[in-house]
């Protein structure tokens, strides 16, 4: 898992995953970790690991040790504070034993939980235990509570995720169907403003295109859109008008080296019709997701035999420019600097 980005926030769950007093096992960067919201309301992620015989500590329980959040491991009860991972408690010790129990800790991993989603800090230090940097936030502003949620895993690293993701050529062949792009609507030129922004790069504000059949459907006229990306792996696009907002931000969350979790989080507001139209607009964000989880499988047929992918201007330029993001990513990490986003205003042009 060493080329995977460290030092940065990942999409863990969503908020509504977290029942008070309650846990579960996910796997991020190869690493388990239970996630949980203690009995005060309070999420937390922390190494899903007892350090003592190496039992998941997801199949314990929340319980308080002298006024603290802890989890205790079901195999002999140890406690470990859900705030911090250290030890609380060690019940088979007795007077004269030379065991500190707040000398054992398992690792823990900083949480963020606002506008209906939990993200977790991974350091690249597993002992880190300070102050996280501060989380993005991605521009929500007052979309505090999802309309819905949908994910998938794909059988793919991360950065094959990512890249496959940001593709803008591949909608008139994958999402094909009536209600988006129909094969009537055909091809046309697209030509996008791109600028750089925090660890990542936005295409600027502009209307949408124009054989988008759904947006002329939901919103009617005076529509813009803007798409950006931020490293690790969050894309979100905002679609809007002087009334109504819709904003749907996908997050890539590296599972392990072969497997990806992909969750896309919808927001709208003064939009009726989106409101009508949920029950079909959730099955429906379901058939795009496996529309493009059957293309990463057909994929990996052929990446099975270690070909090299050949990439071209300009439809891979946003695929060139995520691998230059994560190299500077890495080399401020180990020079201890500030990181220097590589990107540069462009215009790119395809056709699709």
């Amino acid at each position: 898992m060493s080329d995977l980005l460290r030092d940065l926030w990942y999409f863990a769950a969503t908020s509504r995953e977290l029942k008070r007093g309650q846990m579960f096992r996910r796997e991020i960067m190869g690493e388990p970790v239970v996630l949980g919201r203690d009995n005060q309301g309070k999420a937390f992620a922390l190494r899903d690991i007892c350090p003592h015989r190496a039992v998941p500590l997801s199949a314990g329980r929340i319980v308080a040790t002298d006024g603290v959040q802890t989890v205790e491991c079901p195999y002999h009860g140890w406690r470990f504070g859900a705030g911090d991972g250290v030890c609380k408690q060690i019940p088979s010790l007795v007077e004269g034993q030379p065991y500190e129990a707040g000398r054992i800790r398992v690792r823990r991993f900083p949480t963020h939980e606002a506008n209906g989603i939990v993200l977790v800090f991974v350091a690249a230090d597993p002992r880190f235990a300070g102050e996280a940097p501060p989380a993005p936030e991605f521009g929500l502003g007052d979309l505090v509570e999802p309309k819905f949620v949908i994910d998938r895993i794909f059988a793919a690293n991360m950065d094959n995720a990512v890249v496959g993701l940001m593709d803008p050529a591949h909608v008139p062949y994958v999402h094909n169907q009536w209600w988006w792009r129909p094969p009537s609507a055909g091809k046309k030129l697209k030509q996008k403003r791109f600028v750089p922004r925090e660890r990542g790069w936005a295409i600027e504000r502009h209307a949408p295109s124009g054989n988008s059949l759904a947006y002329r459907m939901l919103f009617g006229g005076e529509v813009t859109t803007e798409i950006s990306f931020m490293l690790p792996g969050f894309r979100w696009e905002v679609v809007d008008n002087p009334k109504s907002r819709l904003f749907t931000l996908t997050c890539l969350t590296p599972e392990n080296e072969n497997s990806t979790r992909i969750t896309q989080v919808t927001y709208w507001k003064n939009a009726p019709l989106l409101d009508a139209l949920k029950p079909i607009l959730i099955p429906a964000g379901r058939e795009f997701l496996d529309q493009d989880g059957r293309m990463v499988d057909l994929q990996n047929t052929g990446l099975a035999y270690g070909p090299s992918m050949l990439w071209i201007d300009d439809i891979d330029v946003q695929a060139k420019w995520y691998l230059k993001l994560k190299r500077e990513w890495v080399k401020s990490r180990e020079e201890n600097r500030d990181f220097t986003n590589p990107i540069e205003a462009t215009t790119l042009r395809w056709m699709s």
